[in-house]
């Protein structure tokens, strides 16, 4: 599957949060969106790369940028997951992967000498028209805020 380019349209998705809420792009647009993808709640680099997030989100606000989260754990992992790590954004709960699929994130991984399918993790920054302006293939979890600031010249 192909994965959204810098420069391209994000598609106009919409799923459901941690608290069953409908959340879409379009309805954030005017701002610049931080939308992440990730492979699992409570697992090491997940939590790592919320907590980067969750530890840096007033900085992130106060520079415009709002976070979202994506992942295709259900409403309820979400939950317990923002609850375990005072988590201040949203996650949506792309069960049936149409949003994972749209960006393209979803296909073969590798890990200890086993190939399976799963979520890359992949961050795009989205502008206020709904266009990429950077995507990270290689996220650094520990420093995700860093290198997010860093390609925008906003650190």
């Amino acid at each position: 599957m192909k994965k959204i380019e810098e420069g391209e349209q994000a598609p106009e998705v919409s799923g459901k949060d941690q608290n069953g809420n409908e959340i879409s792009l379009s309805k954030y647009r005017g701002k610049k969106v931080i939308l992440y993808f990730y492979p699992k709640d409570d697992t090491p680099g997940c939590t790592t790369q919320a907590c980067n997030l969750r530890d840096h989100h007033d900085d992130l606000i106060a520079k415009g940028l709002t976070v979202i989260g994506v992942s295709a754990d259900t409403e309820k992992k979400h939950q317990n997951f923002i609850e375990k790590y005072e988590l201040p954004f949203p996650l949506i709960a792309d069960t049936d992967k149409e949003i994972i699929n749209a960006f393209g994130v979803w296909g073969e991984k590798k890990f200890m000498g086993r190939v399976y399918d799963g979520i890359h993790r992949v961050t795009y920054i989205i502008d206020e028209k709904g266009t990429v302006l950077k995507r990270f293939d290689k996220v650094k979890t520990k420093a995700h805020v860093e290198e997010i600031l860093e390609a925008l010249n906003m650190n």
